[in-house]
């Protein structure tokens, strides 16, 4: 059975209920679905990811969430080949920030991109002055996503 890991980057839970509301989704498509909230780079490595979807809000002036940090320090300490790496992103951030408006979300695409890593689709960004649950956007995206990449396991 093909797997999928979606690791959340999450200050007060909003890109964690996104995770839980999509589970479900890509377990219908066929995938053996893991939740990691506390995610490490091992996480990502071991064993291999057919497919990851990061779900990343964003903190202060741009950040990742306290709980995001570390995966994020070891790709850009140890640097791995992500080179088989699919994924995709949902960011959540807030437009009233302006600039660093889903500023984690964007500089982890960067991140990733720079180790060989390959983004299904484009990203999705939610602003929390849009829209009040984030997974009202989230779930038709995740929808799509499965459908028009054609990715339906088994």
């Amino acid at each position: 059975m093909s797997t999928l890991k979606i690791f959340v980057g999450t200050m007060y839970g909003g890109a964690l209920d996104v995770a839980e509301q999509v589970k479900p989704l890509f377990e219908e498509a066929g995938y053996a679905v893991s939740i990691y909230e506390q995610p490490t780079l091992d996480d990502l490595l071991e064993p291999p990811t057919d497919l990851a979807l990061f779900c990343v809000s964003t903190t202060g002036s741009g950040d990742y969430p306290g709980n995001f940090v570390p995966l994020a320090r070891e790709i850009d300490e140890r640097h791995p080949a992500l080179t088989e790496l699919r994924y995709g992103l949902i960011a959540l951030g807030d437009s009233s920030y302006g600039e660093t408006f889903c500023g984690a979300g964007r500089s982890l695409d960067s991140l990733l991109e720079g180790h060989g890593a390959q983004r299904l689709g484009e990203r999705l960004e939610i602003d929390a002055m849009e829209t009040f649950m984030a997974d009202d956007a989230a779930i038709p995206w995740v929808e799509a996503w499965i459908e028009e990449l054609g990715l339906r396991a088994g």
